[in-house]
């Protein structure tokens, strides 16, 4: 068996097809969404997310603000840079670039951005409704996550989930988006004895520990859908993820490839969340 790629640059194409499409509709209303970017310090691989980011804005007709501070910053003045963006009515999304230098609070920052400007999905106030199954904006990896699963084609209620890794950002939003979908739904983690016991019972595997190759042809159902959240580098330098791709590809029925998966799916969930913020601050929730 060779497995079916989900192709997150082909299925983000379609989506921000009609981001484009949201964008242009409030913009020519005289509302149009705007994402303020906050980048503290000079690690290169925040650069190159918030420019990314700030690219794929501009490219689907949404304003974008880039603010870039180095390191010295206070967190008084970053929070204070945070206020005005919340009072500002013309910014819509807020999204401060993790990680931030050590000297930060990272969880006070986050509960500094107003919930409806909170496009990472990260806040206190927005797990709370995702947990409560309220609507509301969810972090952008999982949800593109719960869009590449979609594209496969395969109904998810009645499946069983494996998710590896419980993380804020990932492992624990993804398990309740799939709950929400009536998904029967497994969390391991560093603490799980015999991880491949659970992984191979699963119809849908997701992948979000940040080690490579965790994931291995003996530990995959054949025929499931697997979805790799991880970004690694082999020995070569080469970009891989949590899945040996070569191998579990002769296994899986569906796989997401690193790069080219779940990554360009975060970007444009991102957009889409915007754009829903920019929506709901100005006409309303829909």
């Amino acid at each position: 068996m060779t497995a079916h790629i989900l192709d997150g640059i082909a299925l983000s194409a379609q989506i921000r097809a009609q981001v484009a499409l949201d964008a242009a509709a409030l913009s020519a209303v005289g509302r149009p969404p705007c994402l303020a970017v906050i980048l503290v310090g000079d690690d290169p691989a925040s650069a190159v997310y918030v420019r990314n980011k700030v690219k794929a804005c501009e490219s689907h007709g949404l304003r974008s603000l880039m603010e870039r501070y180095d390191d010295a910053l206070g967190q008084s003045a970053l929070l204070d840079r945070i206020a005005a963006l919340n009072a500002d009515p013309q910014v819509h999304g807020i999204l401060v670039q993790m990680p931030l230098p050590r000297h930060l609070d990272p969880q006070a920052v986050i509960a500094a951005i107003d919930p409806h400007k909170d496009v990472d999905g990260f806040s206190v106030h927005s797990a709370g409704e995702l947990m409560s199954g309220l609507p509301g904006l969810r972090p952008a990896t999982p949800a593109g996550c719960m869009k590449l699963i979609e594209s496969a084609g395969v109904a998810i209620k009645g499946r069983h989930a494996v998710i590896i890794g419980r993380s804020n950002t990932v492992g624990k939003p993804m398990a309740l988006l799939l709950l929400q979908a009536n998904a029967t739904v497994t969390v391991c983690h560093s603490a799980t004895l015999d991880i491949a016991r659970h992984t191979r019972q699963a119809d849908i595997v997701v992948a979000a520990v940040g080690r490579r190759h965790t994931v291995t042809a003996e530990m995959v159902k054949p025929g499931a859908i697997v979805i790799d959240v991880g970004i690694n580098r082999d020995e070569g330098g080469k970009l891989c993820g949590d899945v040996d791709f070569a191998a579990v590809s002769e296994v899986a029925g569906w796989i997401s490839p690193v790069p080219g998966g779940v990554g360009p799916m975060t970007i444009t969930m991102l957009l889409v969340n915007t754009v829903l913020a920019a929506r709901q601050q100005t006409q309303g929730p829909a």
